[in-house]
Formats: structure tokens, C-alpha cells, sequence
């Protein structure tokens, strides 16, 4: 699995991924996840610019997943994850948030944090088992800037499912030696 940059052309091939990842909550009932627009190409090529929207590619070096990433109070925060179903278990999106975090480290952020729903289970039962833990109410790690995030995706009417935020630590990077260290 090779992760890259994602490459401006390829902006309406990651609004294809994030409908086909939509699609299976219709089977629990929320179509209006499922129906909801992707992010519009102008956000995405932001998060590109920034070097901050990572693709997982096949082996034609095509994307098949994809991972935006913003940083929230000192975290690494996951605003989207989605992996097409044709390429849904088989860890491209565990690869995704891997990525992420190992160069998070190297920033020096101190965790990865994201929001996603409590009942789905390819959403925070999955995370759960990445290493991530819930965090309530009273929880110093639920910072002012989850809790805008939060209020933000209540207004778009994401609050209709149950919904929580959750964090890993990231444990800080070692320091890369150099030749002149030796």
C-alpha cells in the first residue's frame, strides 16, 4: 500500500470515494449520511495545497481511500477518512491513520483526535480498536477546539446519531540521527 499527497486531478475521484464510503449507511437507517455532498473541490484542493489530504493507491497508483487532516489544539485532527468499499478490509484505512500519526509525531502534535458516531460499527467501535478512547464531557483531552467542531457538526444536523469525540496519544518521535552523530 503505497500513501502519497493527493495530486489536484484527483480531487473528483476523492468526492467519488467518499459517496461510494456514504452508501452502507443506508443500511442502518441514515440516508441523509449517505446522501450528504462530499466536501466541494475548492475545500479539498485547500486541504491538498497544504499538503494535508493523503490518498492510499492501488497498484495503478490510483486512489482508493483517502484522509484529510487539520490541526486542532495541538492534535493531529482526522476531519474525513473514507475508504472505497471495493477496497473496504484491507487496512487502508488503518494504513491512512498510521500515516498520519507518524508524522504527526514528528511535528511534535501530541495526539490524534476525530469525531464520528458511537453505533456504527466501522466508526468508533473500529477506532476504538485503533487505539483511540472516548472522551466525555468532564475529559481535559475534549478541548475548545473539539467542542467547536462538535457544536459545528451538530448544526449540519450530524447530532442526530449519537456522536462522540475520541483521541490517541502519540507518542513523540525519536530523534533521526545523523552521520555526524556517529
Amino acid at each position: 500500500m503505497r500513501i502519497r499527497v493527493a495530486a489536484p486531478a484527483e480531487l473528483l475521484l476523492l468526492q467519488d470515494i467518499e459517496r461510494a464510503a456514504g452508501e452502507p449507511f443506508r443500511t442502518l437507517g441514515m440516508a441523509v449520511i449517505a446522501d450528504d455532498e462530499p466536501l466541494p473541490l475548492e475545500v479539498l484542493e485547500a486541504y491538498r495545497r497544504d499538503g494535508r489530504a493523503w490518498v492510499a493507491v492501488s497498484a495503478d497508483d490510483r486512489p482508493v481511500g483517502y484522509l484529510l487532516t487539520d490541526t486542532v489544539d495541538g492534535a493531529a485532527h482526522i476531519e474525513q477518512v473514507s475508504v472505497h468499499p471495493a477496497a473496504a478490509r484491507r487496512g487502508i484505512g488503518r494504513s491512512l491513520i498510521e500515516h498520519l500519526a507518524a508524522g504527526a509525531a514528528r511535528q511534535g502534535l501530541t495526539a490524534l483526535t476525530l469525531t464520528t458516531f458511537i453505533e456504527v460499527p466501522w466508526n468508533a467501535p473500529y477506532y476504538t480498536r485503533l487505539g483511540f478512547r472516548a472522551l466525555e464531557d468532564a475529559d481535559p483531552g475534549l478541548t475548545a477546539g473539539l467542542r467547536a467542531i462538535q457544536r459545528a457538526e451538530a448544526a449540519h444536523g450530524l447530532a442526530t446519531w449519537p456522536r462522540v469525540c475520541m483521541r490517541r496519544e502519540l507518542t513523540p518521535a525519536a530523534p533521526r540521527l545523523q552521520p555526524s552523530d556517529i
